[in-house]
C-alpha cells in the first residue's frame, strides 16, 4: 500500500467523467487500499474519489466519523431534504464554501467482494456522499458554492470564488 498524489484544482483530470469499474480484479483492490491509506493520511479529511488521484474509476472511499465506507461505480437512486453546510476538498486545500446539498440520499454501490448494495445517509453523510459522487461525474464542489464565495480556512477571510479559481489556475 502507498500514499497517493492528490491532484489540485485545476487538473484537467478532476473535470472528467469516470468509467464504471469492470472488474474486481487485484489492481483495483490495491488502488483502493492505497486510496484508504491516502484518505487517512490527510487529516482525517471525509472522502477521497479516484480522479482526485488520477485514475478514471468509479471508486470512492470514505470515513465520515462512523467507519470507512467503499463505493464501487456508485449510483444515487433517491435524494430527498435539503441542507446548507460548508465543504471543502482535498484537491482544493486551504478553501471552503456553503453548498446546498440533499439531506437524505439512497445508493446502489458494489463492495469490494462484488455484491451489490444499498446505501442510506443522512445529514453529513449524505453530503459526503454527493460530493464525493460529483467528483466520479467531473463535477467539484466549487461548482455548488452558494453565493459566489469562498472562506480560507486559516484566515477565515471570504474571497470571491473567480478570484480563487483564476489565483489556483496560476498556481496559487
Amino acid at each position: 500500500m502507498s500514499i497517493k498524489g492528490i491532484l489540485p484544482f485545476g487538473d484537467p483530470i478532476l473535470r472528467k467523467i469516470a468509467k464504471p469499474v469492470v472488474d474486481l480484479h487485484g489492481k483495483t483492490i490495491r488502488l483502493l487500499d492505497d486510496m484508504i491509506d491516502t484518505l487517512y493520511e490527510t487529516d482525517g479529511r471525509a472522502g477521497l474519489a479516484a480522479p482526485q488521484v488520477g485514475i478514471l474509476r468509479q471508486l470512492i472511499v470514505m470515513d465520515c466519523g462512523e467507519g470507512l465506507i467503499e463505493l464501487i461505480n456508485p449510483e444515487i437512486l433517491d435524494m430527498s431534504g435539503e441542507q446548507v453546510g460548508t465543504e471543502a476538498c482535498l484537491s482544493y486545500p486551504g478553501y471552503w464554501g456553503y453548498v446546498k446539498r440533499a439531506n437524505k440520499v439512497k445508493i446502489k454501490s458494489l463492495t469490494r467482494e462484488g455484491d451489490e448494495v444499498i446505501l442510506i445517509g443522512e445529514d453529513y453523510l449524505a453530503r459526503c456522499m454527493q460530493h464525493e459522487i460529483d467528483h466520479l461525474k467531473g463535477i467539484l464542489f466549487v461548482d455548488h458554492v452558494q453565493e459566489g464565495w469562498l472562506y480560507n480556512e486559516h484566515t477565515k477571510q471570504r474571497i470571491d470564488l473567480h478570484k480563487v479559481i483564476r489565483l489556483t489556475n496560476q498556481g496559487m
